[in-house]
């Protein structure tokens, strides 16, 4: 948690391997993913990490239902598999009749629903959600975030969200502060 600018986002992107950190390293799952190249970063996030962002990031020409398939035939999963393991993300998440809808054909809440499942459907084991609610109404993000509690007392990940929104600050089990950078100490 911290304000506009303190460096939740790189923090993210550092830990996804997005961005190499300027010291040390970052170990996700036993693996030291600062020292991969991005051909592995690339496949490590597909299998190990799941990310949801603040803007969606849905492909606006593609359903909602082929959106969540894309991680799944990245990893060359069987048409079957991949249509079973879709439909079954977006039941979680409420869209199962909307899945044929574009990204534009539905509202703010279900893109993000639809990202979200896009994040789970290859089951990772961390998940890392990006001001997830910020684009939101406050009745939407709440059920957003009612969810993401569900996925981690349920299905047992782990989420990092960021946020400087103190409600959805209020979801997670540890809240850890950061400013300008660096986390504040108590």
């Amino acid at each position: 948690m911290g304000p506009s600018g303190s460096g939740k986002s790189t923090l993210l992107n550092v830990i996804a391997g997005l961005d190499v950190p300027t010291s040390g390293t970052i170990h996700v799952r036993g693996a030291c993913i600062s020292t991969m190249t991005d051909d592995e970063a690339t496949a490590f996030r597909r299998r190990h990490i799941g990310m949801i962002y603040q803007h969606f990031n849905l492909f606006p020409d593609l359903t909602l239902e082929e959106n969540v398939a894309v991680p799944l035939m990245l990893e060359g999963r069987s048409g079957a598999e991949v249509d079973a393991l879709v439909r079954q993300a977006l039941e979680r998440v409420g869209l199962g009749a909307r899945r044929d809808h574009l990204p534009t054909e539905v509202s703010g809440g279900e893109a993000q629903r639809a990202a979200i499942a896009r994040a789970l459907v290859n089951e990772p084991g961390l998940v890392l959600a990006d001001e997830p609610t910020g684009n939101l109404d406050s009745a939407t993000g709440l059920r957003v975030l009612e969810h993401l509690r569900r996925v981690v007392d349920e299905e047992r990940r782990t989420i990092l969200l960021v946020t400087h929104d103190p409600v959805a600050a209020g979801y997670a089990h540890r809240i850890a502060r950061l400013r300008d950078g660096a986390f504040e100490t108590s």
